[in-house]
């Protein structure tokens, strides 16, 4: 790796490592229990591996596709081992699509109104 690549490395790995002691710690208040440093290393390392499983992944599927962009249903794959996620990605990637419809017809909405009040005016 070049050094610029071995420290954005570094700095993901740390930015994983802050996020997971910090959702430790918030789980931990609620659950009343506490996670050793090691553990939180642990996860963190975990995490940070797995991430990078599902980027490769990723990568792969749209490149069998034929694109070189990642789109929903690559990360539909992705999630398809894991019911609770595959489930939650699903609705995510529904709720997404209703909001892209609902901005479209919005825009559309206003497109004619204006070009119905111009039309009033000539």
């Amino acid at each position: 790796m070049s050094d610029d690549t071995d420290e954005t490395h570094q700095r993901l790995k740390a930015a994983v490592h802050y996020t997971v002691g910090r959702l430790c710690q918030k789980i931990g208040e609620d659950h009343r229990r506490e996670f050793s440093r090691q553990v939180i290393a642990a996860i963190a390392e975990t995490t940070f591996r797995q991430c990078d499983v599902f980027a490769k992944d990723l990568e792969a599927f749209a490149r069998h596709a034929k694109r070189s962009t990642v789109n929903a249903e690559d990360v539909k794959l992705v999630a398809r081992r894991s019911t609770a996620l595959s489930i939650y990605i699903q609705n995510k990637s529904e709720e997404l699509t209703q909001e892209q419809r609902d901005l479209k017809k919005k825009g559309t909405g206003k497109r004619k109104s204006r070009d119905t009040e111009e039309d009033r005016r000539e």
